[in-house]
């Protein structure tokens, strides 16, 4: 099957304009793009996390962080903001594999990071690429060149 983005434009445009709002609400541009990078990584999306690397190290991300995100509670690269919207990537991008999937500390961590508005920024970012990963993953689509 050919790309989802070709095949229905206006879908993908609509995913893109619902990520921009996310931006109006103060969610920064790194930390979308941590987001946007978790959550790829853990739905397997290759296409995604190949592209979203890409754009960090354009945005002028270091590698080590760029690496590190797959493994971030572990590294001291990132703020405790950062770390707080990274759990809640996780918790929201993996809500059918634990019976709490967003457990209130989470939540609360989060909460005290971002105003009720980048909040809920957080979430419009993480909804728009899981929807992303979701049209990727099922028709297998490549990243790269080759092997």
């Amino acid at each position: 099957m050919r790309s989802i983005v070709e095949l229905v434009p206006e879908a993908v445009k609509a995913l893109v304009a619902f990520s921009a709002a996310a931006r109006t609400a103060g969610v920064p541009d790194a930390t979308a793009n941590l987001i946007h990078l978790r959550a790829s990584q853990i739905n397997g999306c290759s296409v995604c996390t190949e592209m979203h690397a890409r754009e960090m190290r354009e945005a002028g991300e270091s590698d080590q962080r760029i690496f590190a995100v797959a493994a971030w509670r572990h590294a001291s690269y990132f703020t405790p903001a950062e770390r707080a919207a990274l759990a809640l990537t996780e918790a929201t991008t993996r809500l059918a594999d634990v019976p709490d999937p967003v457990p209130d500390e989470v939540w609360d961590e989060a909460a005290s990071q971002y105003d009720e508005r980048a909040l809920a920024g957080l979430l419009v970012e993480i909804a728009t690429i899981n929807a992303f990963n979701r049209l990727s993953v099922p028709i297998h689509q490549p990243s790269g060149g080759g092997a």
